[in-house]
């Protein structure tokens, strides 16, 4: 394994960010561009775990400025995060499990080889 991945996370990291950063460095070797993106992913998982536990304490339709009912903004917010971190991780182009080296995918080729990998007894 490389520096990255004995590295510890960042201290900025929430715990969500610290224990994707665990997760990933401890499969993957990383260069240090990967450990930027890991990082901003990481970043992102925190925002995600903040938000979400705003969203678990209210109630999914707000009130508009009118009056009028309206999912919470944060819904919107979440999904524009998680759309931000499924792009951080494709920029990453982790490999898949039965490959040696990574390569940037659509989120469709990345189902498809999960799909094959699983139904080869690769995981439950």
């Amino acid at each position: 394994m490389g520096d990255m991945a004995r590295a510890r996370p960042p201290q900025s990291l929430d715990q969500a960010g610290k224990a994707l950063w665990r997760a990933v460095t401890g499969a993957y070797e990383l260069a240090p561009h990967e450990a930027e993106l890991l990082r901003q992913a990481c970043r992102v998982a925190d925002n995600l775990a903040r938000i979400d536990a705003v969203l678990m304490d209210s109630e999914p339709v707000v009130e508009g400025y009118a009056g009028q009912p309206r999912a919470h903004p944060l819904l919107q917010v979440s999904a524009d995060q998680r759309r931000v971190l499924d792009a951080l991780f494709r920029s990453m182009a982790l490999p898949m499990p039965d490959e040696a080296e990574g390569r940037r995918r659509s989120p469709a080729a990345v189902a498809a080889a999960q799909a094959r990998w699983r139904a080869r007894g690769g995981a439950a």
